[in-house]
């Protein structure tokens, strides 16, 4: 089971990238087993961890998580038999939480005054996950905000995007949450590519990564309110602030015109690209990844009946 992770598939953007535009390339990460790209993260931790000893044969896993590292821990946990605790919030999709719970994950649920995804949520959420992993014997809390473990299997992915593209990648674009993925993939790419162009892309209602204050937003998996400790100032050349409602319609967009249904973070990825794709100009090709699927989102507004 756990071999069917990565391997997703590299496909041009066809009707919403403006004429005398870079190529657009959007990386199916919504393919992996549990429709994300964290499936490649959460096995790499879960792995190492393992390897070296600091969870031990019956010792369980402790996260916090806004939804899709839980999904992918849970269906790690679960081929590997591992038992596993989630601290989450009903902020999050419902889908994600029936999901974790399906595949066998214990949930602890953290409330948020603001209905949104804040700095004093996400807090909260870590501090809860370190009291529970204190309270049980031979656990191993993954801590994917601190985690370095995940950078190998987002380098992995780097490496699927410059084989798919024929080694003709010029920028890259990426939301930040725990900065693990832009971190890894950029760093990989630019050993590749010396001359890549990174763009990192934030909540614009909390747009800490380009010095503003910390707020309430709604693109689940990004913005954490604070500076990611995974994040370092030399892995962009840009920051992009990208609005919840702009990154929604953006989402919708690609849904009904691209035929590729995806969550709300790669909406804002693709706003980001197209802008970047029009600076760069013809024969230049940006990349961005789909980030994780829309269907872990059909009760938000995203595509439920407020959309």
């Amino acid at each position: 089971m756990l071999e069917t992770i990565g391997n997703t598939r590299l496909v041009p953007l066809r009707h919403l990238v403006p004429e005398r535009s870079a190529r657009v390339l959007l990386k199916l990460e919504y393919e992996n087993p549990t429709g994300s790209m964290k499936d490649r993260m959460a096995l790499a931790m879960v792995e190492a961890a393992e390897r070296d000893g600091r969870l031990k044969p019956g010792g369980a896993v402790v996260e916090y998580t806004g939804g899709s590292t839980g999904v992918s821990l849970s269906y790690v946990c679960a081929a590997k038999r591992i038992p596993l605790e989630l601290v989450t919030s009903e902020v999050f999709s419902r889908e994600k939480r029936d999901h974790m719970a399906a595949l066998g994950a214990k949930l602890t649920l953290v409330p948020s005054p603001t209905g949104g995804t804040t700095k004093e949520l996400t807090l909260e959420m870590i501090a809860t996950a370190g009291r529970i992993a204190a309270q049980i014997p031979g656990s191993y809390w993954t801590d994917q905000f601190n985690n370095a473990d995940v950078l190998p299997g987002y380098a992995q992915l780097a490496d699927e995007i410059w084989s798919q593209s024929e080694s003709k990648v010029d920028a890259f674009v990426q939301m930040v949450g725990t900065a693990g993925s832009i971190h890894g993939i950029s760093r990989r790419l630019r050993a590749l590519n010396s001359a890549l162009h990174v763009t990192a892309v934030e909540p614009a209602e909390s747009p800490v990564l380009s010095g503003g204050a910390s707020g309430s937003h709604k693109i689940e998996g990004t913005g954490p309110g604070f500076i990611p400790p995974l994040w370092r100032s030399d892995l962009a050349d840009a920051i992009h602030p990208v609005s919840t409602h702009d990154a929604m319609a953006m989402a919708r967009r690609l849904a009904r015109e691209e035929g590729i249904f995806a969550g709300t973070s790669t909406g804002g990825n693709v706003l980001a690209a197209l802008d970047l794709a029009q600076k760069l100009g013809p024969g230049k090709t940006v990349v961005a990844l789909a980030v994780d699927s829309g269907m872990k989102y059909l009760s938000t507004p995203l595509y439920g009946t407020a959309a």
